[in-house]
């Protein structure tokens, strides 16, 4: 090891604190699994709701979600509290997102769009609440490029846990003999009760630090400017738009595809869809790992190459086989482990950079705006593919009874669309700037600064005279920088 390896090896956030603050990812994951794979399904089978309005109020939640999303991103980075900015956010959240899940869970036949969207709201705004937090709380814990790399991965492996949790409830549902509705429902329970214990764990056990910001720097509209038109961000929200639609297209038919195309049960197919989400545990912290080899964006590149040949191979697998599906679906959900890893990792690299160039932080209106795309993308997925398999003449509530042609446009829909927007999302980043080298460069710019801060403070405290905190010395990516 090298003399410049050791300190960043020192400063590196312990497995145990990284593994406590991951605590807040079992809830959202296991309802992101919920959400994406069970609920549409749920309202559309099993309460009778037409496919048509499930897809309006999903879709509709996340237009409505836009504008919220935003001033949650600039509260966050606004607050000031003796309890914390993360930490305070954090504890609002947990119960807006649990009464939400309560009114969905009574909802009963005959429930209209007004009711889905107004409980879909309230259980979204406690979810954005606590995924901004957690991930803007990362932002400031892990200082490093690798070490956000490997927090964030941490974070995900943990996820896939709450993922596979949530899973097990309806398989072992249909062992003890109960229905595929009273397993949904149960699986809602669990997140009710699960998400105030996450919740305590990362309260308790989490340190909160506020990032130091330059006195006397105020913020103007055209840094909201500068930090839309980022090159690199811009490159970000693209390629998390793109990477989490054609997933989340995959999630919203995956029951259906797997009920009535490949001829499994309800417990085969959450079999095959726990297996999925599971081999997250290793494909996540090991895509994180690569990362730190390769970078970020190359590592988000080649996953999405991988994800798209092992899709298409799906649809050519033996229907009602399980054991020959367990391979493929293993590796599918190896690869996609690293998406919402990499791009939340990069987008902690972008924060630094933007507190380099404007003196202060945010982490909270850069994660606003990463997880507003994710949540465009669940919602469109939903729409546009329920949309499209109304319009075939796909009826859920016929199953396998269905024409031929109808079952075969549900595969084409299940398979064509992820891959098409995971390739988008890789191209993408072709030509994408922020590098580790780069990535390094700031936080040592970042680190000098905050220690001539920290200089200023002392020399006030011991003469009792006022002085004006450093400005943010121009970088070399600031418009201060270049010549004229």
């Amino acid at each position: 090891m090298t003399a410049a390896a050791a300190p960043a090896r020192a400063g590196r956030l312990p497995l145990t604190a990284a593994l406590a603050f991951a605590a807040t990812s079992l809830p959202l994951q296991a309802l992101a699994i919920a959400v994406a794979v069970h609920l549409p399904a749920y309202f559309a089978a099993n309460i009778g709701v037409p496919l048509a309005v499930v897809a309006a109020a999903f879709g509709t939640v996340r237009l409505i979600d836009v504008p919220i999303e935003v001033a949650l991103g600039l509260g966050m980075d606004r607050t000031r509290s003796r309890f914390g900015r993360y930490r305070l956010w954090t504890l609002i959240g947990a119960p807006f997102m649990m009464l939400g899940l309560y009114m969905l869970l009574t909802a009963g036949r005959g429930v209209g769009s007004a009711y889905l969207i107004t409980w879909l709201l309230v259980m979204y705004l406690g979810v954005s609440i606590l995924m901004l937090s957690h991930q803007a709380w990362a932002a400031t814990l892990a200082k490093s490029y690798e070490d956000r790399a490997r927090l964030f991965g941490v974070m995900a492996a943990v996820g896939v846990l709450g993922a596979v949790s949530v899973l097990l409830i309806p398989i072992v549902m249909e062992r003890l003999g109960y229905g595929e509705a009273q397993g949904v429902r149960a699986m809602v329970w669990y997140l009710i009760f699960l998400a105030p214990v996450a919740v305590a764990i990362v309260v308790w056990r989490t340190p909160e630090t506020l990032a130091r910001e330059t006195a006397g720097h105020r913020f103007r509209l055209r840094d909201y400017v500068e930090i839309v038109t980022d090159h690199s961000m811009r490159r970000i929200l693209l390629v998390d738009l793109m990477v989490s639609l054609g997933p989340g297209w995959m999630a919203a038919l995956y029951i259906l595809y797997s009920r009535d195309y490949m001829q499994f049960t309800s417990g085969q197919a959450n079999i095959l869809l726990a297996v999925y989400v599971l081999s997250g545990v290793v494909g996540a912290p090991c895509l994180a790992w690569l990362a730190t080899r390769i970078s970020k964006h190359r590592t988000v590149m080649l996953t999405a190459v991988c994800y798209s040949l092992l899709l298409v191979t799906l649809p050519f697998l033996p229907k009602g086989n399980l054991a020959a599906s367990l391979p493929t679906l293993f590796f599918t959900g190896f690869m996609a482990a690293g998406f919402n890893v990499l791009t939340r990792a990069m987008t902690a690299d972008v924060a630094d950079e933007m507190r380099l160039k404007q003196g202060k932080e945010r982490s909270g209106l850069l994660y606003a705006m990463t997880t507003l795309t994710s949540k465009i993308a669940a919602g469109l997925s939903i729409f546009l593919t329920f949309g499209v398999l109304s319009q075939m003449g796909y009826d859920p509530q016929l199953g396998q009874r269905n024409t031929a042609e109808a079952i075969h446009a549900l595969m084409l829909c299940f398979v064509v669309g992820p891959v098409v927007f995971v390739m988008l999302g890789a191209a993408c980043l072709i030509g994408y700037r922020l590098s580790a080298e780069r990535a390094a460069e700031v936080r040592r710019e970042l680190d000098a600064r905050d220690a001539a801060f920290d200089a200023s403070a002392a020399v006030v405290s011991l003469t009792g005279e006022e002085r004006e905190a450093p400005r943010p010395a121009p970088s070399s990516s600031s418009p201060a920088a270049r010549p004229s």
